[in-house]
């Protein structure tokens, strides 16, 4: 059986997908996605996690995520890393409303046409476009190198 991560492990166990900022750093998306542990993500356990993701949030099974659906799972995943991550209480309080009026923003741009869900096609698009910004070589798969090639290139944009 292949090694999970923490995260991964909770994905399947809670049905909620990892990590709390939706634009993942190299490192962080790698560590959510990895599901092999061999230290890099194939386009095959991005799409296969991304995959139990959609079906998890999906909660009422109806093929779409509406905004209380989406936002909902998020929050799960937002209160387990910020129970975990050591900050006093009322800066996690700060910390949750903020990444929740952020989830609501993300679920808007998800939305691409606007009817008020997140139909697969809008999730795959995203998703795709997600891992094409990690991938750097564009090898199809996501690698360290990858990773720290990414965050140099954010760390040189202008600061708006």
């Amino acid at each position: 059986m292949p090694r999970l991560s923490l995260t991964a492990a909770l994905v399947l166990m809670l049905g909620a997908p990892a990590a709390v900022a939706a634009p993942h750093g190299g490192s962080a998306f790698i560590h959510d996605y990895d599901t092999d542990g061999d230290g890099q993500v194939t386009r095959a356990e991005f799409d296969a996690v991304r995959g139990q993701r959609y079906r998890a949030t999906d909660i009422d099974a109806d093929g779409s995520v509406d905004e209380t659906e989406y936002v909902a799972e998020y929050a799960g995943r937002l209160a387990l890393q910020l129970a975990q991550s050591g900050r006093e209480p009322d800066k996690k309080e700060e910390e949750r409303l903020r990444q929740l009026r952020q989830a609501r923003v993300r679920f808007d741009a998800l939305d691409r046409n606007k009817d008020g869900r997140i139909d697969r096609a809008e999730y795959d698009a995203s998703g795709a476009a997600a891992f094409a910004r990690q991938d750097d070589d564009k090898d199809g798969t996501v690698t360290p190198a990858d990773a720290a090639a990414t965050r140099a290139k954010r760390e040189r944009r202008p600061q708006q």
